[in-house]
């Protein structure tokens, strides 16, 4: 295969407020950008390493730059995936490769995969943590829309859902503890989350921990995130948890993310399509998986203070196509 040129560059991208998670707050994104080009086309793909993970923007860049020579001998996706492990650097170069393949072949990515991408699709918007207070007022801006992911930590779980509720009576909930919680916790809060209308409660407890989930029988239906990344182990999830949340910066790129929501669909598991916070270039692919998905959590253009031109647009809780532009075009 003729040679791919690698350019890799760190972007920062201002959130509009900053985000708080029981992991941390965070006022920017910082994101790792491939770009991969070869006869005059060019492919982009963008990622966002993870400190949960092991990674850091300097490791991920690092990582990168290790299969530069490969690329430059025209590596494919299908030798990608056994060069690189899972995880941010693997998906900003699978995606450079599906776009820069896409228009090579003069056909988007979409009609590659024999997918319909729907006009638009639902997607909940994330309210970050803060006071009760802080969090009804949050959740009136939102009220109209049909799903909300809520972030909690341990504490004051009831109190800042009732206030949710009250600023948005008639929208669904999702529950993101990011590991934070105990399964005492979630036995004494479920039955009263229930009757807040809390949909799904994702990832409660530590993914080390998360075996005595398999005890476990609630009114809420339990989704893994971190501990779910690839289609690898998935039958042992089973026992534990209801939906899968599939983010390319896990599986490592679109490749796996395709197989891995294969496999979970055979398995029985529900379907969340989920991101870390980025820009909509990083979001785009994901968007291939989500028409038939049970849950999507794309909204990132509304957490951002900008974002790049041709993308995504999250509106009264639906999310519009992103441009053809912007990534996996012709």
């Amino acid at each position: 295969m003729p040679a791919l040129s690698l350019t890799v560059e760190v972007e920062e991208w201002p959130l509009a407020q900053p985000f708080v998670i029981a992991r941390g707050s965070k006022s920017v994104a910082r994101v790792v950008v491939v770009t991969l080009s070869r006869g005059g086309k060019v492919g982009f793909g963008e990622s966002v390493p993870y400190g949960r993970y092991g990674e850091t923007i300097e490791s991920v860049v690092a990582q990168i730059e290790t299969i530069r020579g490969e690329l430059a001998h025209g590596l494919k996706r299908a030798n990608l995936q056994k060069l690189m492990p899972a995880g941010a650097a693997r998906n900003a170069v699978d995606c450079a490769l599906w776009d820069i393949e896409a228009k090579e072949a003069s056909r988007s990515v979409a009609e590659m995969l024999g997918i319909t991408v729907p006009e638009r699709i639902c997607s909940v918007q994330t309210l970050s943590i803060g006071s009760p207070k802080a969090m009804q007022a949050e959740a009136v801006r939102y009220a109209e829309y049909p799903i909300i992911k809520i972030k909690l930590d341990s504490h004051d779980v009831l109190a800042r859902m009732e206030a949710v509720r009250r600023g948005a009576p008639n929208a669904r909930f999702i529950i993101d503890a990011n590991e934070s919680w105990t399964l005492d916790l979630l036995k004494d809060t479920a039955p009263a989350l229930a009757g807040l209308n809390v949909v799904m409660i994702e990832q409660p407890l530590r993914a080390d921990e998360d075996e005595a989930l398999e005890s476990y029988s609630g009114p809420i239906p339990i989704g893994a995130d971190e501990s779910c990344h690839t289609s690898e182990g998935l039958e042992a999830l089973k026992t534990k948890y209801d939906y899968i949340n599939i983010k390319l910066d896990k599986t490592g790129g679109l490749t796996e993310a395709l197989a891995l929501k294969a496999a979970a669909k055979e398995t029985g598991f529900g379907i969340m399509i989920g991101s870390m916070v980025s820009t909509s270039l990083a979001l785009a692919p994901a968007v291939l998986l989500a028409g038939d998905a049970d849950f999507v959590d794309l909204d990132s253009p509304n957490l951002l203070a900008n974002d790049r031109p041709a993308g995504l647009d999250l509106k009264k809780g639906w999310l519009s196509k992103f441009g053809v532009s912007l990534w996996g075009g012709v």
